[in-house]
């Protein structure tokens, strides 16, 4: 697909984004950006207000300030609409068609990339047909891209745990995306299973999708992402490469739950407080 947005334009620019519930205030004027062919991580604490901060990208809440831009253009604030746009997203607690086979819960996915509607459905003319069997061919190719293809007629809900956080991938991914937001992909996932989501999310980012990804695996987050933001208490408390965040003694105390105070000078010890006096005394 065809695109006139100028190449330095970020995929994703969200500017000064704040959301309040009431009183609370869960994101405080947050700015981001990724740009075509990154992958940047979101970390921060339970609570941090990361899981609120993708739901105002993706239209599921209205931030109470600031814009979201999607290749330079501000998104509407309904879901379906940013889908169409060209953001999917997965969510941080599975969430597919547990009694719809793993095709049929891919090809869900396509809805906003089909022009087909109720009266083309009921009539089933050449044009319907025709979209019904290039949307199961895009379907079979991501299944195939994910290692689901030999179980496309199984029902999403036996399919095992890693399996199933695939297949919400790939639902995401039927939707043509040019970025991909993963909440948590690997929560629950034995090291063998972490390694290979890794191993997906380089394969997609090498198809040209950029991708922001939430995660509390801290080693998976640093091996994979160009550069990563750290949220603390709805702010980002940092953002840069990896080597530089994770070397950041505020992002230690913070998920240590300890407070860092960087300007506050060492407090003596007993032995360094007589030392000094007697100093003094001569």
């Amino acid at each position: 697909m065809t695109t006139t947005t100028n190449e330095t334009t970020p995929v994703l620019d969200a500017g000064g984004v704040t959301m309040r519930f009431g009183g609370l205030t869960a994101v405080r004027d947050v700015n981001l950006t990724v740009n075509a062919g990154e992958i940047v991580g979101l970390i921060g604490p339970n609570g941090a207000g990361k899981t609120t901060f993708f739901n105002c990208l993706t239209g599921l809440y209205v931030p109470t300030e600031g814009t979201v831009r999607y290749k330079g253009t501000v998104l509407p604030p309904k879901p379906h609409l940013v889908t169409q746009a060209g953001i999917a997203r997965t969510f941080q607690n599975i969430r597919l068609f547990a009694n719809m086979t793993v095709l049929e819960n891919v090809l869900v996915g396509r809805h906003t990339r089909t022009k087909e509607g109720l009266w083309s459905a009921l009539l089933r003319g050449p044009g319907f047909k025709k979209a019904e069997a290039a949307s199961h061919t895009r379907a079979m190719e991501l299944l195939e891209f994910i290692g689901l293809e030999d179980k496309a007629d199984h029902l999403a809900r036996n399919l095992p745990y890693g399996d199933q956080r695939k297949l919400e991938i790939a639902r995401a991914l039927a939707s043509d995306p040019g970025l991909l937001l993963l909440d948590e992909p690997t929560a629950g996932m034995n090291p063998q299973e972490t390694r290979v989501t890794e191993q997906l999310i380089f394969a997609i980012r090498d198809m040209g999708i950029a991708v922001l990804v939430i995660e509390h695996d801290m080693r998976f987050i640093f091996n994979l992402c160009d550069r990563v933001a750290c949220l603390v208490q709805g702010e980002k408390l940092v953002e840069g490469t990896p080597d530089v965040v994770q070397s950041d003694e505020r992002v230690v105390a913070a998920y240590l739950g300890t407070p860092f105070e960087a300007d506050t000078p060492k407090k003596a010890t007993a032995a360094e407080r007589t030392t000094s006096t007697e100093g003094e005394a001569q």
